[in-house]
């Protein structure tokens, strides 16, 4: 059970994306119509994370615990000081997916080989 009614924070942010996309597009030109864009991109940005955050954060949490660190911090000071240079496949495939995760975020795009 959720504790707010609906509109939820994705509807909410879903509605002013498309009124921009429709509407404030279509009717500007110049720096109104490039600030915009920025704002549906961020807007876009934010309707993702909302969907895929959650699962995001355990996937990631567990790819740490798989290395043997609680976070980032830990897991970036252990490949600085060359701990984790015996492990280094493990090392990379764990940076990749959290890549991954972090582009499918912010430009899924990115994502699809040309």
């Amino acid at each position: 059970m959720k504790p707010h009614d609906r509109p939820t924070a994705g509807e909410l942010i879903e509605s002013v994306r498309e009124w921009l996309e429709r509407d404030v597009l279509a009717a500007t030109d110049g720096r109104l119509h490039y600030h915009a864009r920025v704002a549906i991109n961020a807007l876009s940005i934010v309707e993702r994370e909302l969907v895929v955050g959650p699962d995001q954060q355990a996937a990631h949490i567990d790819r740490l615990q798989s290395l043997g660190f609680a976070n980032d911090a830990e897991l970036a000071s252990a490949i600085r000081s060359g701990d984790l240079d015996d492990r280094m496949p493990e090392v990379r495939e764990v940076v990749w997916q959290s890549v991954r995760d972090k582009l499918a975020v912010a430009n899924p795009k990115y994502l699809v080989s040309p």
